[in-house]
């Protein structure tokens, strides 16, 4: 079984820097997401991803119980468990209700880390599907002071934001008490954020990487990283798959990985980056690696909502 590293977060706590993402499309039946979170334990997973808005916190929460019985884990503190807040609970009065149901999903008295899942809210009492009125302005320092008594409660051992640009953290870190441990992210070989990881590794913010393969999707994502030419031939001449050379040059950026696969196979395939390195003229030509987001951010973009464009979405930063 794999040894996963560890990163201790600004807030104190204990971070597995590979983790396993439940946020998948489309959405497989309940049990079969329970069963797949189960073979991730199995093979060395401890890290686990969830969100209101994925539909999987439940199924999570049953792997969890059904870990435990089968003495797979000793106690519930072997995992760590991230949850996000949706947009459609980012306001004040809230945070607090969308956390306790997210625990109540989980049949956890705690989750590890708590994360703002985009920097807009929805209108209160919005139904999906979200119509682009729905898209309203987030009180980002009245939503976080929300999230740091989460934290102060002890149901969040530690609070971070995902989807958030330098311009962003920066604001938020003006009003913070409790400043963000955690930014997760799109990030891969296609896009690779150093502007980012720069500002947040000179605050203590640790970047986490969503989509490290690049998420070629029905709705979006991108073939830079899985058509990568530079990344094939670097595999082959190491022996190892695509993927593993993707996700070992996340590794070597210092940020976390959350990998998304059901497959048992590819889960312990995922997990194989840690014995062996990329030399530094393999890591020069990665970093030459043609560079887009796979997700623009277009269902933020509304002319009656925070963002008129996608360049107002990310400050710039595409």
């Amino acid at each position: 079984m794999a040894r996963i590293p560890e990163e201790t977060l600004s807030s104190g706590h204990r971070f597995p820097l590979i983790g396993l993402g439940t946020g998948v499309e489309p959405l497989p039946p309940p049990e079969q997401v329970t069963s797949a979170i189960l073979d991730a334990i199995e093979v060395g997973y401890r890290h686990f991803d969830t969100a209101a808005a994925y539909g999987t916190e439940q199924s999570l929460g049953a792997a969890i119980d059904e870990a435990l019985r089968r003495g797979l884990i000793k106690n519930r503190d072997e995992l760590f468990i991230t949850s996000k807040l949706s947009s459609a609970d980012g306001h004040p009065d809230l945070v607090l209700p969308a956390l306790r149901k997210t625990l109540q999903n989980l049949g956890l008295e705690y989750v590890d880390l708590y994360l703002i899942h985009w920097p807009a809210s929805f209108k209160k009492g919005s139904q999906a599907p979200i119509k682009k009125e729905d898209i309203m302005v987030m009180d980002v320092k009245s939503v976080w002071e929300a999230m740091e008594d989460c934290c102060k409660l002890g149901l969040a051992k530690s609070i971070g934001v995902s989807n958030f640009t330098c311009k962003k953290l920066e604001d938020l870190l003006a009003t913070a008490r409790i400043p963000p441990a955690v930014n997760q992210v799109e990030m891969n070989t296609g896009w690779q954020q150093k502007k980012l990881v720069e500002f947040c590794k000179k605050k203590g913010i640790l970047v986490s990487a969503w989509s490290p393969l690049g998420a070629n999707g029905a709705r979006w994502g991108s073939l830079n990283v899985m058509g990568s030419p530079v990344l094939k031939e670097i595999a082959d001449a190491k022996g190892k798959s695509l993927p593993q050379v993707a996700l070992r040059w996340l590794h070597e950026q210092g940020v976390s990985v959350i990998v998304k696969s059901f497959n048992k196979k590819r889960m312990e395939e995922n997990l194989q980056i840690l014995d062996w390195e990329l030399t530094k003229e393999e890591l020069k030509k990665i970093e030459q690696s043609p560079q887009s987001r796979g997700y623009s951010g277009e269902f933020f973009v509304s002319p009656l909502g925070p963002f008129k464009t996608t360049q107002e979405l990310w400050d710039g930063e595409v």
